[in-house]
């Protein structure tokens, strides 16, 4: 689909997946989070998408950010810039307005971590091992981690993880929430491209709203979430796959969605 050299992605039933491959272990780049952001771009653009998958090719998700390109940023200034570049390349994902899901192999650390943590959904192999290692370099998580993962699960556990810099298990990330679902190594992105199937059958409409409705209203008091949920439901209402779908209740049928 374009030049890029270390992301692709590909697309069918309403399901894309987004590959990066920058071997040995993918990490994160200037340009590889460049390639990202492309991509993304791309998927929102393409009304036949409706869920994408992201994945890491070979031993690695992601094995956080290229460490080479570090003695670069000591110059005051140089790592804000860094950052920036990655809050906007995860920002693409994370406000995409289709849903989303990680699909964890092998190793997700650091940066690879954050870029899981602007997904929806994780689903991850059971020999995988999250963490937030960057605490043994003198740093902390400067892609989001530091917002994301107290909001996704707590505070403490989140302090633990970030102050300690050691590494979980699969099961051990279930356990707090990390994850949605662990699955024998081997089936990692068919369990991922699985659920995404199911979802992609719903209506983007109803999806892409639902997406806000949570992430947006999570920020909001609870009062003022429900009024946002009811502005979104009245926008569904105008929708023509809302009619669809009442049709194929009545008429006992499966809906044919045309997200619009």
């Amino acid at each position: 689909m374009s030049a890029r050299q270390y992301v692709q992605w590909v697309k069918e039933d309403g399901v894309a997946v987004l590959t990066i491959d920058n071997p040995p272990l993918n990490v994160l780049s200037e340009r590889v989070g460049l390639e990202i952001r492309e991509a993304v771009h791309e998927v929102e653009l393409d009304p036949e998408v409706v869920v994408l998958v992201i994945t890491g090719a070979g031993r690695a998700f992601m094995a956080g950010a290229d460490i080479k390109e570090f003695p670069q940023k000591m110059e005051r200034g140089e790592a804000k810039k860094m950052a920036l570049e990655h809050f906007h390349t995860y920002n693409k994902l994370d406000f995409l307005g289709k849903p989303t899901i990680a699909a964890l192999n092998g190793i997700v650390l650091g940066g690879g971590l954050e870029l899981a943590l602007t997904c929806d959904i994780r689903i991850a192999g059971e020999s995988v091992k999250l963490g937030l290692p960057e605490v043994k370099l003198g740093l902390f998580p400067g892609a989001g981690g530091t917002q994301r993962l107290p909001r996704l699960i707590g505070e403490g556990r989140a302090k633990e993880l970030m102050y300690l810099g050691e590494p979980i298990d699969a099961q051990e990330a279930w356990r707090i929430g990390l994850v949605n679902k662990v699955v024998p190594d081997a089936d990692v992105l068919a369990a991922a491209v699985e659920m995404a199937g199911s979802i992609a059958k719903r209506s983007l409409t109803a999806l892409s709203r639902i997406k806000k409705a949570v992430d947006r209203g999570m920020e909001m008091e609870l009062t003022a979430g429900i009024l946002y949920e009811a502005d979104l439901i009245d926008e569904v209402f105008q929708t023509e796959d809302i009619h669809e779908g009442c049709q194929a209740f009545l008429e006992k049928r499966e809906p044919r969605f045309r997200h619009r």
